[in-house]
């Protein structure tokens, strides 16, 4: 009786060091998840300044730019040949 005692013990704390790891990793997963929204957010910020950037450049200025690296993919397409 004394051993069935004893592993009712050792079962009781094992489960409670499950329980304590449990909520652990419960209390991780909603730091992580908020921490994810965040990190989206600030990531939509950049994406919505760098749509910003594109849609300031007149389209002139897109033309230049494209003709100036086809220039420069040509360049460099001779420069391996």
């Amino acid at each position: 009786m004394a051993e069935l005692d004893s592993q009712k013990e050792i079962f009781s704390k094992y489960l409670e060091q499950v329980r304590q790891q449990v909520e652990l990793l419960k209390k991780q997963n909603k730091d992580l998840k908020r921490e994810n929204l965040r990190l989206k957010d600030k990531l939509e910020g950049v994406q919505r300044k760098q749509g910003d950037i594109f849609s300031e450049i007149s389209e002139s200025e897109r033309i230049a730019m494209r003709h100036q690296v086809k220039n420069l993919i040509s360049k460099i397409n001779k420069h391996i040949e």
